[in-house]
């Protein structure tokens, strides 16, 4: 299975390199490294153009949803996977997603990965919170010797789904750049074209150092949980809680299902309701 790995990047360049070494070292496939450089300055196009790598690449910052439409321009293989530039890959961590892959029967999937970092996601466990203060040895070993089960999936990079599924929602909404509110977006729309399998493979950990690039101060983040809200008349915690059951953390039973009416459902929808009116009105 060889995929085709979309990497948006904004001056970022200690981080990618990281990126870059695991997706090296612990990759068991030759995979198409697509980057989109937005500025590039800080030596990452010098960087990029001497591995040889595949690569758009923009003067300016235009945001990560533009950045993965130039990008996808150059997709040359079935699946797509989307990743930060400020992640570290495990060890056969493509392994373990062509196994599950083989064992699906149709492309109506959306697969990622588990994130381990010190705070704040799916996984907290600390193998340091820069890229120089980044303990291998002890990520590699958490990695070995971790238990935990699949779990149901929200709506987080890295993820996978197969290039036609990807063509049919045109990837990512250029309406949500310059990045926030996106994930759920596009999620929203395989939801939309009946993808019910949402799960992240516990197997396949990757290691986050935190939104590195999105808390650059150059980046001035839109409001995406607003433009959600408008889209699709409810907010991407709703859209977590009631169409992918993943508003926490929930072992993996099966694919998701339509929202019950619940009270909760009712009382939430209504709220979202309230918020999506008072947006419009104002």
């Amino acid at each position: 299975m060889r995929l085709s790995i979309l990497i948006p990047t904004f001056n970022n360049i200690n981080y990618l390199k990281l990126l870059c070494k695991s997706l090296n070292e612990n990759s068991n496939f030759k995979h198409q490294l697509i980057f989109h450089i937005n500025d590039g300055s800080d030596g990452t196009l010098d960087f990029i153009k001497k591995n040889d790598y595949e690569y758009s690449h923009s003067k300016n910052n235009i945001g990560l949803c533009s950045s993965i439409k130039e990008a996808s321009k150059l997709i040359k293989n079935d699946y797509i996977l989307y990743t930060h530039d400020d992640m570290y890959f495990c060890k056969d961590w493509d392994i373990f997603l062509n196994n599950e892959i083989s064992h699906i029967k149709n492309n109506l999937f959306y697969l990622s990965g588990t994130t381990v970092s010190h705070k704040d996601s799916l996984i907290n466990y600390d193998c340091g919170r820069t890229y120089d203060e980044f303990n291998i040895n002890k990520f590699n070993k958490f990695c070995s010797d971790d238990k935990c089960p699949d779990y149901q999936a929200s709506h987080y990079a890295p993820h996978v789904v197969h290039k036609d599924l990807w063509n049919k929602v045109e990837g990512f909404s250029l309406d949500f750049d310059p990045g926030d509110g996106s994930d759920p977006d596009f999620c929203m729309k395989l939801w939309l074209q009946n993808v019910r399998m949402f799960k992240c493979v516990s197997k396949f950990k990757v290691y986050h150092f935190g939104s590195i690039t999105t808390r650059n101060k150059n980046i001035k983040l839109n409001k995406g949980t607003k433009k959600f809200l408008l889209k699709y008349g409810f907010n991407p915690k709703f859209f977590r809680k009631h169409y992918l059951k993943a508003d926490g953390i929930y072992k993996y039973s099966g694919p998701v299902t339509k929202p019950a009416i619940t009270f909760t459902f009712l009382i939430d929808i209504l709220i979202n309701r309230l918020k999506y009116y008072y947006f419009k009105i104002i």
